[in-house]
């Protein structure tokens, strides 16, 4: 594994990577967008409704903006961030733009370079390449997508892939390297250029230690891993070691967080996501449930255990009662940044969480560029 090491040239800078706190929030705050599909929308709707966000997030400080990689899930239209990721790159001036991310053994490390590569050149100096090593979908969907062969192996490969994936970027490939001659496009091979920063993204013990062994940022799954949050994040700054990219550990977390001007809309709403993920767990996948459905589901007892221990780990409530959540979290975890996820049946209800939550923090009122 000495290969990985090799973290090439400075990622970005660390001003890619840190963010400065505004307002009166403790750690800064950035938004991870699931694009979710709610019952009686559509994915166009749905991806016009994460535009919206973004341009919100940028007018109220939030740090960054960042969409996941997910396959075969009805609630969520986002198989593609590179293509979402464009999209909403012309669509603001400011915001940093990611993956949170890039599920790696999905795809082959030339042609996950070569898009990033292109979002840098359309966005230079906003774009954050977040990889994971899970397949984002379930196995039959992973083997679609990897071919049936290569399911387990492209798994068991992952530092093996994000070595040769740097590479590409960094275009360093050495003498002899089969590889030599090959080379992502955009990329340094066409002049001088910056490139985004690589972030490892995981819900285990696996991305956090490689993720420190190299220097990395770490971005942890707390929105749907909530336990195992602390040994992750332990885990990661007892084996980071300093790089060309960072001097000390960087944690963020993801946090399932919605807020609403009463507690009891708060719940309705994210009682929504909560279905739909129990549907998920059981083999019933389908779009995001309308408050109403929610609300009138049948539950068994073991559907409402479900759900209860899902509801515990979403920060929700009034603007101030989630204000104090996340500030109880950040204190908690030592996390560096907090990304916050609204998994809602509604975009209005996701856009105004997102402002409410700014407005809790005092978070600036900005103009958006003309562009």
């Amino acid at each position: 594994m000495s290969d990985t090491g090799h973290t090439g040239r400075r990622e970005g800078g660390r001003d890619g990577i840190r963010g400065a706190a505004l307002g009166r929030a403790p750690v800064p705050l950035s938004v991870l967008d699931l694009v979710t599909v709610g019952a009686g929308s559509t994915a166009h709707a749905a991806l016009r409704t994460s535009v919206e966000i973004a341009r919100l997030a940028e007018s109220r400080g939030y740090h960054r903006h960042w969409v996941a990689e997910h396959h075969s899930m009805p609630g969520v239209a986002s198989s593609s961030p590179a293509v979402i990721l464009a999209h909403l790159a012309a669509h603001t001036s400011r915001i940093r733009l990611g993956s949170g991310g890039v599920m790696l053994p999905n795809h082959a490390p030339l042609a996950v370079a070569e898009q990033f590569g292109t979002l840098e050149a359309l966005a230079p100096g906003r774009i954050d390449l977040g990889l994971g090593r899970a397949p984002g979908t379930d196995p039959r969907t992973a083997a679609a997508l990897r071919g049936a062969g290569r399911l387990d192996e492209a798994a068991d490969e992952f530092p093996r892939s994000l070595s040769e994936l740097i590479r590409f970027l960094d275009d360093d490939f050495p003498d002899g390297h089969p590889y030599a001659r090959v080379h992502a496009v955009p990329g340094p091979v066409q002049g001088p250029a910056g490139r985004p920063p690589i972030w490892l993204l995981g819900s285990s013990g696996f991305s956090a230690r490689l993720a420190g062994q190299l220097g990395l940022p770490f971005a942890y799954a707390h929105h749907f891993s909530a336990a195992g949050t602390l040994p992750a994040l332990d885990l990661y700054r007892q084996s980071f070691r300093p790089s060309a990219v960072l001097d000390a550990p960087y944690a963020v977390i993801g946090v399932a967080a919605l807020a609403a001007d009463t507690a009891a809309q708060a719940r309705a709403e994210v009682l929504t996501g909560a279905l739909a993920m129990l549907r998920l767990r059981s083999g019933r996948p389908g779009l995001i449930p309308t408050p109403q459905e929610a609300a009138a589901y049948p539950y068994s007892p073991l559907e409402r255990e479900f759900i209860e221990g899902r509801l515990v780990d979403i920060v929700h409530g009034t603007p101030d009662e989630v204000r104090s959540g996340l500030d109880d979290l950040a204190k908690r975890t030592g996390a560096d940044e907090l990304m916050l996820t609204a998994n809602a049946h509604g975009g209005e209800a996701r856009l105004r969480s997102y402002g409410l939550i700014a407005d809790a923090y005092g978070l600036p009122v900005e103009t958006p560029e003309a562009g």
